[in-house]
């Protein structure tokens, strides 16, 4: 009986045939699965999880809706330049302008006024940085990483005419604590 149990069982002993069958034909189910790719999924929801969209982004102060600190004696104030960027660091972009009087010629003096988001949608100056009592024009504002630069442009002495500045000089501003700190970068330059 252990011998007919024996040769019954024959057929199960694996010879390298066996193995090379085997081998080939796990080869086709592999190089078939390349060949025949299924479609691109896609997928749609129809009710299920909703989310909520993200919250835009509050836009900057806008400059055309502030009135400046300026005495222009019944002229009309102008915005020459003007940068945005979170300046103390709050998630909310202010907006750095440099505003002056219009003037019929000559280059009236600027003041530099930071503009953040009121209560509601009105916008207002919560900070001068340079008074228009300085005689200073602007050549260029930005905000970059929270700090305010600014080119200033001035005059050597009072005998210098309004349309030609012959002084330059780059200043940055940063938010720490509860005020703007002044640096100069680099010191005054003739232009």
């Amino acid at each position: 009986m252990q011998t007919s149990a024996l040769q019954e069982l024959a057929h199960t002993h694996a010879r390298p045939v066996h193995w090379l069958a085997t081998a080939a034909a796990m080869a086709a189910v592999v190089a078939g699965a390349g060949v025949l790719q299924p479609e691109a999924a896609t997928a749609s929801q129809t009710g299920g999880i909703r989310t909520a969209a993200a919250p835009a982004p509050a836009p900057a102060p806008d400059p055309a809706a502030v009135t400046y600190p300026l005495e222009c004696a019944g002229a009309a104030s102008v915005v020459a330049k003007r940068a945005t960027g979170d300046i103390d660091g709050d998630g909310r972009p202010e907006t750095v302008v440099a505003a002056h009087c219009r003037a019929g010629s000559g280059t009236p003096p600027s003041g530099v006024y930071v503009l953040a988001r009121g209560t509601g949608t009105g916008s207002r100056v919560v900070a001068t940085l340079v008074e228009p009592a300085e005689r200073r024009s602007v050549g260029g504002i930005a905000v970059r990483d929270g700090v305010v630069t600014a080119t200033l442009l001035g005059y050597s002495s009072p005998d210098v005419p309004s349309c030609c500045p012959d002084q330059r000089e780059t200043v940055k501003w940063r938010w720490e604590g509860d005020k703007f700190v002044r640096s100069t970068p680099a010191e005054a330059r003739s232009a």
